[in-house]
């Protein structure tokens, strides 16, 4: 949500200096509450969480402070030094004061994450009705907003019910392909015109992407498991593309309008999609 804000603030001319301020406070916000939440992760967030470099990857860093170079908007970059640092723990319960404060941890998440889908649906519907311009695509700012209705959802069933259910896996799956799908659209449309073969490939990702999806609707539940598998196997290829994708923008080897933490939110996505299957296939597995 922090780099969502980001690449709001980083889209609007001049001229549209109300919603550059809105976009800062959002992502000041949301700064200000991950750094929060990292101090109280460290010693408790998960070993495969840390291990699928869906948090922080290799390219982070050197992408947050290229960027903050190239727009002339800062940056907290110590968070992600201490995103990088972070240790691993069991969970073994928490007392009653780390419940409280993650209560309200939870609460304020809401709040802020209610406030930006407010924003980007205001957003939208002025771009939209041609009454808004942004460098950002309306696909793009419908994409954001549809993570950000997402993010509400897990939080509100941590708040409601302590854990988030992994019975709905089909429809989780259905969503990152969707999101996977966008995302070779973007990189598509945002590489320069000489960058034919990428383009070709990012083309195929979408296609691909569009062909789960399709085989989706056809299937029910039990005849998902295969699915399951190609959606595995398609990601890791993806994965790999926008890996080298992001090294090749950071080394100013691949041209075009992506900016370098656009590149590695992307790859830091697909990241934490594998993570998922791999946990769907654990399930059915068992």
């Amino acid at each position: 949500m922090k780099e969502h804000s980001f690449f709001l603030l980083a889209g609007f001319p001049s001229k549209n200096f109300n919603y550059i301020k809105q976009a800062e406070w959002f992502m000041q916000e949301f700064e200000e509450f991950l750094k929060t939440v990292v101090d109280m992760a460290d010693g408790i967030v998960g070993h495969w969480v840390l291990q699928s470099q869906e948090i922080v990857t290799d390219f982070t860093l050197g992408a947050e402070k290229q960027t903050s170079f190239l727009t002339g908007i800062p940056i907290d970059s110590n968070i992600t030094e201490k995103e990088k640092k972070l240790k691993c723990g069991e969970n073994n319960g928490c007392d009653r004061g780390q419940m409280q404060s993650v209560r309200m941890l939870n609460r304020r998440a809401l709040r802020l994450v209610n406030g930006l889908i407010e924003f980007k649906e205001k957003i939208l519907r002025e771009v939209r009705n041609c009454q808004l311009f942004t460098f950002n695509y309306p696909l793009l700012i419908e994409h954001i907003l549809r993570e950000a209705k997402m993010y509400r959802s897990i939080i509100s069933e941590l708040e409601n019910r302590g854990c988030v259910s992994n019975h709905n896996m089909l429809q989780t799956e259905q969503f990152w392909n969707q999101i996977m799908m966008e995302h070779a659209m973007f990189i598509r449309g945002l590489l320069d015109p000489d960058e034919k073969e990428l383009i070709c490939t990012a083309d195929d990702f979408a296609l691909d992407y569009c062909g789960l999806l399709e085989e989706a609707k056809r299937r029910d539940c039990q005849a998902m498991h295969d699915l399951t598998g190609d959606s595995r196997r398609l990601t890791e290829q993806y994965q790999e593309f926008k890996t080298a994708g992001t090294k090749g923008i950071l080394e100013c080897k691949i041209q075009g309008l992506i900016l370098p933490l656009l590149a590695d939110h992307v790859l830091r996505e697909a990241n934490h999609y594998l993570r998922l299957l791999d946990e769907d296939c654990k399930e059915w597995n068992s």
